[in-house]
């Protein structure tokens, strides 16, 4: 089937009161922007792929220039077992740049607990909680084209509304709002958003500057490339061959740390790297394999290749002096968690995620650290 270019308008819309600023780029900013939307409108017709491409590739185009695009309300959807990873992940091996990180333990966060402090009161008083996320991954945040109209779904969007439900009483008080890959750590800091939901990484170059919730999901960096490729895989098949990533992104910390003689190409949505792999601008992409999965459903002339060569966590993350709504995000968390097949957490696993990434059998089992 192929790519047929549509608007998407719909994503960047504002909502009731948000009265969040837009990145505008200047004169030649919005002219290169338009010159480059237009040349992946133009050659969108030759692509193939099916799912939610030709939404979201068409949309990744606009959001590239954006540091922040305020998104309209989604429509409302009506004991600790071990963590059994797929085959595939079992054994990966630790990040290339993990001698750099010198912090212990990053994904133990703070306690659980559902007093309220400052931030939680002035979320109650807002009566909205503006979460960052996605739009363009698929499975996880994205818009989702149905008989009712689009909508927000996804996994990390069923996250954003369990806490939302939980500090607030109604799961829909959201305002979203679609973030670059580069801009969550600015959003966060600047208090553009409460929260990033959004295949967040947690490390510990990233604690630095922000503070995360327990793990929710584990994944791992992959390799995506084209079926018949040569790339075989994170591995000096990459040599000369332009590899995209996202800014700011796992990968990138990868691609410096061992490029393998690879030519990197950088782009602000992680989506972005699926179209220009569809237009023939780069040989591969390196990502998330949870976020390349999705990718591959959605195109089936690409495929993972090679093994996951990090084991990684995602975490939902807040300003740092948010201490008291970490704490509450981490009392979400466990009750997320709870209940084994039945839990809220396996729920929106087989609903969203099963189809493209199998075997997973548990959430990751949260650490706490003391105080």
């Amino acid at each position: 089937m192929r790519i047929r270019a549509r608007r998407a308008a719909e994503g960047h819309e504002n909502h009731g009161n948000d009265e969040a600023r837009e990145s505008r780029p200047g004169r030649a900013g919005r002219a290169a922007t338009a010159g480059a939307a237009s040349g992946i409108r133009r050659a969108a017709s030759r692509l193939r792929g099916w799912g939610g491409v030709s939404a979201m590739a068409v949309a990744c185009a606009t959001t590239a220039a954006v540091a922040l695009l305020p998104l309209a309300h989604a429509t409302p959807d009506t004991g600790r077992p071990a963590v059994h990873r797929p085959a595939s992940m079992a054994a990966a091996p630790a990040a290339p740049w993990a001698l750099t990180d010198t912090c212990q333990d990053p994904e133990a966060s703070l306690r659980p607990s559902d007093v309220d402090g400052a931030t939680i009161a002035r979320i109650k008083a807002a009566g909205k909680l503006v979460a960052g996320v996605d739009q363009n991954s698929f499975r996880w945040g994205y818009r989702n084209q149905t008989a009712e109209g689009s909508r927000l779904d996804g996994f990390d969007i069923d996250l954003v509304k369990a806490i939302a439900k939980d500090i607030l009483g109604d799961e829909n008080a959201v305002i979203y709002r679609a973030i670059p890959t580069s801009q969550r750590i600015p959003a966060l800091q600047e208090g553009r958003v409460d929260i990033v939901v959004r295949t967040m990484t947690i490390n510990c170059k990233r604690l630095e500057d922000v503070a995360f919730s327990t793990a929710y999901f584990e994944a791992g960096q992959q390799v995506l490339a084209p079926k018949g490729s040569p790339i075989t895989g994170y591995d000096p098949s990459l040599k000369d061959r332009r590899i995209c990533f996202a800014a700011g992104s796992t990968a990138e910390a990868a691609l410096k740390a061992q490029s393998y003689g690879s030519v990197p190409v950088t782009v602000a949505n992680q989506l972005d790297c699926l179209v220009r792999l569809q237009l023939g601008e780069v040989d591969g992409i390196i990502t998330d394999n949870a976020l390349a999965a999705g990718q591959a459903a959605q195109d089936p002339s690409v495929q993972l290749v090679g093994s996951p060569f990090t084991r990684e966590f995602y975490g939902v993350a807040m300003n740092k002096d948010a201490s008291d709504l970490v704490r509450r995000v981490n009392k979400v968390l466990e009750n997320y968690r709870a209940g084994g097949g039945d839990s809220p957490w396996m729920k929106a696993y087989l609903k969203h995620l099963q189809p493209v990434l199998p075997g997973v059998t548990a959430p990751p089992a949260p650490k706490y650290r003391d105080g």
